[in-house]
């Protein structure tokens, strides 16, 4: 083997060590697939995010080997989705650690007090689920918080708009769409453990309706969200 084509082929397997660390440890693709962070975030957006912000995670696994920040609220976030580590998920962190989280007639409130919310989106807005069941005193607020962490609550419709009070457990957190009405979020499935987060996104670096077929290009891309910060939403 001659010098030049060692060099290459050396060029080369330097490369793909750089693009493999990259991707396992610094920045990663992903792509918005449903509408539960509408309006912020489109199906079609094709996101790059920062993945070393809570620390370095062991790819394939919910390992970290160092952690840095924590989730901060109102801040996207991006995580293994608990019931499927291999799914990635993309939500807005709306309850800390220690934080009591309640709804009541879709309006969240933290430890007692509205949370103003204004990236938040109704779309059945004039329709408002029904209670689950009245948590009025202590023993009902911990029989409604047992049965949340139990995933009770994975397919019952009733705690989306009437929720809790329950109080966030210590290393987790409380996640929720912005697209408040049709989210599959913690309301449902429960907290999220710190390991869990994977980063936050930066910016959508294409964008495109699923709606509009490949062969009209010039109106299935949008344009206008390419390049478009995300962080500070």
């Amino acid at each position: 083997m001659n010098k030049k084509v060692k060099k290459e082929i050396e060029a080369w397997i330097w490369t793909i060590v750089v693009v493999i660390f990259i991707r396992a440890f610094l920045l990663q693709a992903y792509e918005i697939p449903t509408g539960s962070m509408e309006d912020t975030l489109l199906p079609g957006d094709f996101l790059l995010g920062a993945k070393f912000v809570y620390g370095l995670q062991v790819p394939y696994t919910t390992k970290k080997i160092v952690g840095f920040l924590k989730p901060k609220r109102g801040q996207i976030v991006i995580f293994n989705f608990p019931l499927n580590p291999r799914q990635d998920f993309v939500k807005r962190c709306i309850g800390l650690p220690g934080d009591t989280v309640m709804i009541r007639n879709k309006v969240v409130y933290i430890n007692g007090k509205a949370l103003k919310e204004p990236y938040k989106t109704l779309k059945d807005s004039l329709h408002i689920i029904p209670p689950l069941m009245e948590v009025n005193s202590d023993v009902a607020m911990k029989q409604f918080e047992r049965l949340w962490l139990n995933g009770a609550f994975r397919n019952e419709k009733r705690v989306r708009d009437n929720f809790g009070p329950v109080v966030v457990p210590k290393g987790t957190y409380f996640v929720m769409g912005d697209n408040r009405d049709y989210s599959y979020d913690s309301r449902f499935w429960g907290p999220v453990p710190y390991a869990n987060f994977k980063g936050v996104p930066l910016i959508t670096y294409l964008s495109i309706e699923p709606s509009v077929p490949l062969y009209k290009l010039w109106k299935k891309i949008r344009f206008k969200r390419m390049f478009r910060l995300v962080l500070f939403y």
